[in-house]
This record gives C-alpha cells, sequence and structure tokens, in this order.
C-alpha cells in the first residue's frame, strides 16, 4: 500500500486497514534470551570487574516489539524460530505467557537459540551486546506460510532474515496490509528492503552506514530518497527524528532516571504501531512511543519495565521532556 505524506507533525496517516484479520500485529522476525550484566563501569582491557547485579530475561527485536503491543491489550501474533535447547524453550514459554499467539513458530531441531551477553554501565543505564544467532534459525523455502505473515491488520518485521522479510513484506504489499520495519544494520539486500515497506524506523547507525553520509540530519534526507513511506530513527536519550514534508522533525526523549536502555528502540517501534491503529496524529504517537520507551528503560531488560497503558499516557500528555 501507499500511505499519505504528511505535511505536518500534527497530521494523521489515515490508513485504512484489512478488515476481517484475526490479529492486529503480527511480528516476523527475531527472539532471544539475555543476559544481562549490571557493572560499576564498562570494562578495560585485561581487567577483572564484579557483576552487581545478573538476571535472565527474554528479548529479541520483534519478539518484544509483539510483546509490548500484546499488553497494551491488542492481538499479536509471532512468528519465526527458536532452538530445540533450554534457552529456546524460554523464549517460546516468555512470549505464550502473554497472551501471544506462537502456533506459526517453528523449533529448530539441534539448534541453539539466539542469545546475548549485555553489560550494562550501572551510572548512564547504556549498554554493549554481545550475541549470537544460529544460521539454522533463519526460514528457508516454504517455511514461511503466507496465511500467517498476512493474518494481521499490520505486519512488523526487523529484516535480519532479509530473504524471508522481502517475501513476506510483498506478500503484505499484495493484501493491503501496512508494513512497519525496525532497521539497525545493512544487509546485501536492504535497498529492496526498504522499497517494499510502508513505515521505516531505523537505528540511528542506519542512515549514515546505508547512506555513506556522516551528517544525520542529511543523511535521513538522503535515506528519503529509497523510500517512499514514512521514515524516522530512533537517537536514544535525544527520542527521535522524521521526515515531514521536505525536512527533519524531532521528537524529543522524555526525563527518566535510565537503569537499563536494552528493548528501548523495540518498544518505541511498539508505541508506534499502536498510535498508528489508534491513528493519532504523528505528534501524538511519537509522544507516545516515546515515553514508553523511556518507561521502560527504568528497568532492566526488553520486556520488564512494559509499564500499564495509563502509565505511558500520563507521561506523554506531561511535558517532561529532556531540555
Amino acid at each position: 500500500m501507499r500511505i499519505k505524506q504528511l505535511e505536518s507533525p500534527s497530521d494523521r496517516f489515515d490508513v485504512v486497514f484489512p478488515n476481517g484479520k484475526e490479529f492486529d500485529l503480527v511480528g516476523f522476525g527475531l527472539n532471544a534470551v539475555d543476559h544481562l550484566c549490571i557493572v560499576p563501569q564498562y570494562p578495560r582491557f585485561d581487567t577483572k570487574t564484579e557483576i552487581l547485579h545478573y538476571e535472565k530475561l527474554a528479548g529479541g527485536q520483534v519478539a518484544t516489539t509483539v510483546t509490548f503491543v500484546s499488553r497494551m491489550g491488542l492481538r499479536g501474533k509471532y512468528i519465526g524460530k527458536v532452538g530445540s535447547d533450554e534457552v529456546g524453550r524460554f523464549s517460546l514459554e516468555s512470549l505464550r505467557s502473554e497472551n501471544i499467539d506462537t502456533a506459526s513458530v517453528l523449533v529448530e531441531e539441534g539448534a541453539r537459540n539466539q542469545y546475548a551477553f549485555i553489560i550494562i554501565d550501572k551510572n548512564s543505564g547504556e549498554r554493549t551486546i554481545l550475541w549470537e544467532r544460529d544460521r539454522r534459525l533463519s526460514f528457508h523455502g516454504d517455511e514461511l506460510r503466507r496465511a500467517d505473515i498476512c493474518a494481521g491488520r499490520v505486519l512488523h518485521l526487523d529484516g535480519h532474515d532479509y530473504e524471508a522479510a522481502l517475501r513476506a513484506a510483498s506478500w503484505a504489499q499484495d493484501e493491503g496490509i501496512p508494513v512497519v520495519i525496525d532497521l539497525d544494520k545493512v544487509v546485501p539486500r536492504s535497498a529492496e528492503l526498504i522499497r517494499k515497506v510502508d513505515f521505516l524506523i531505523t537505528s540511528s547507525n542506519f542512515p549514515p552506514d546505508f547512506t555513506g553520509i556522516a551528517d544525520p540530519i542529511q543523511s535521513l534526507l538522503a535515506l528519503r530518497e529509497h523510500c517512499d513511506g514514512f521514515l524516522a530513527v530512533t537517537l536514544g536519550a535525544q527520542g527521535a527524528m522524521a521526515v515531514v514534508g521536505d525536512s527533519c522533525v524531532r521528537f524529543p526523549a522524555f526525563k527518566v532516571h535510565a537503569v537499563d536502555t536494552t528493548g528501548a528502540g523495540d518498544i518505541f517501534h511498539g508505541g508506534f504501531i499502536y498510535g498508528l491503529l489508534q491513528n493519532w496524529s504523528l505528534d501524538d504517537i511519537m509522544s507516545f512511543a516515546n515515553a514508553a520507551a523511556g518507561l521502560n528503560c527504568t528497568h532492566l531488560g526488553a520486556r520488564s519495565g512494559i509499564p500499564p497503558l495509563s502509565e505511558i499516557l500520563q507521561l506523554a500528555n506531561s511535558g517532561a521532556h529532556h531540555p
């Protein structure tokens, strides 16, 4: 589908969502299990650092976004692969416990589930991620089913399994289902994938990496030449920035005490999708997404800090932005 190009942050997208879908959101992409270690400060080479606190928690880009939408009271379906190991069972059970449909999740026998070790600086909440994903967790051939991908009013992707993501985006396009994508790295067919999505919301490093332009504003405007839909970038503590009309508009973050920034971008995408489904103005969508992401940073892990809808709305309407 082709979405309306906004001329002002006060505009609404007025998306016409397909009727008769079983789910509000179908997410196809990564799930993971995170081993989170809080340390006094990030360790230097050839030193020993005490772990102040450790947790094993579920995460992963798309899995976390679908979890957010489900906790907001909407119907979510997750499509992905888990390993047959204990970590995979932990990841799958975490999704089932959130009232998320997991009927299309495949268990890859003999594969180790994706996992990460996340080192979190106690003072800032900023983190460094060390991760591994077994190649057998990628989708191949006829493993991906069109009926599953097109079972929702919105499709959300992360593009890591890019061949399958391209197939999924094409199917959704054919059926008039808006496609949202969270891209944090450039892959061989990124340009083709970008053309098949309606809402492209990337990490801050993606526009410079893709365009070769270091300046954040100029790289985002250059990326606009490859994207026919809505384009935005998450900026961590600085909030987010989007292309509106012919310029870049900043949407400030909210003041919170950050404990851990893990999952903030994934929660932002969840907040964006929730606001999109409500047909809020862009201003309201971005405030809600920033508030949700900020509040999530006040707890450890990708999903532990997802607050009730009322709390997010209260912060979003408070005006308590970073200066």
